[in-house]
């Protein structure tokens, strides 16, 4: 069997792997920029970890280079890409301290670049999002979730605000009519470039506070790094089994979704 490779992209409050060993910081080019990760090795498989808003939290959700970390990805040829992300939470079963292993998205960004693909050469794209995350990653995940006390939840609608402020309780109001369970800055465009590049791409959000009009007490960043200090440990133990349990057994459907990808064009 080929050695695995798995990525880890670190959201808020998570900047670093203790997991890893012959750690190593690399950088690889791409069109759309560099980007330096860290990689190593855990109990056979390649880990690779991204600190998707740099060092220190550095860059703000909006300006993430989003393109050039997935076609890096891509260029390492990753099995599987685990995401995490701290969100806001619309509904009482899903409170913070939940860690949700989601399965839809709603896009309420406005400014960002979506797609690689902009009709280069006359060349148009439509990827198929009906299924947005992969079910093997997800599985393997959930899977891995089962041997904590504290289980992840399956399944969950993430909406993406284009941030870096947080949204009005009007708004939050729209979002959960609209069906939405968790909010966030981050996830997409991440989702829509990983699946258009055909990587297999899971995220798991944790809550780490009740949205604006929901929350008894107005919000701040303090209070979400201060949930994911809380929550370190116990997301930490999560993304070490669920590296575990990634397999190479391919069964979704992310490589054809990705089937019009290009190296020349892309890496």
């Amino acid at each position: 069997m080929t050695d695995l490779k798995v990525a880890i992209i670190g959201g808020t409050g998570v900047y670093a792997q203790d997991m890893l060993e012959e750690e190593k910081d690399i950088t690889l080019d791409t069109r759309y920029g560099s980007v330096t990760m860290t990689q190593g090795r855990y109990k056979g498989k390649t880990v690779y970890f991204m600190a998707r808003h740099g060092g220190g939290h550095s860059v703000p959700p909006h300006l993430v280079n989003y393109r050039a970390n997935i076609a890096a990805l891509k260029k390492l040829n990753v099995d599987a890409v685990i995401a995490t992300a701290a969100v806001g939470t619309l509904t009482e079963t899903m409170p913070p301290g939940s860690r949700v292993i989601i399965d839809q998205f709603i896009d309420f960004t406005k400014n960002r670049v979506l797609t690689f693909y902009e009709g280069q050469g006359g060349f148009v794209v439509h990827t198929d999002f009906t299924e947005p995350y992969c079910f093997e990653t997800r599985a393997a995940i959930l899977k891995a979730g089962e041997k904590l006390t504290d289980k992840p939840v399956d399944g969950g609608c993430y909406v993406c605000a284009e941030g870096p402020r947080f949204e009005t309780p009007a708004e939050i109001k729209m979002i959960k009519q609209a069906g939405g369970d968790l909010v966030g800055m981050t996830n997409v465009p991440e989702v829509t470039l990983a699946r258009e590049a055909g990587l297999c791409y899971a995220t798991i959000a944790l809550a780490t506070n009740y949205a604006a009009g929901i929350s008894k007490t107005p919000l701040n960043h303090e209070e979400v790094l201060e949930e994911m200090e809380r929550g370190k440990a116990d997301l930490q133990k999560l993304l070490i089994l669920s590296v575990e349990e990634i397999s190479g057994d391919k069964r979704c459907s992310c490589a054809e979704a990705g089937k019009y990808w290009s190296e020349e064009h892309h890496a």
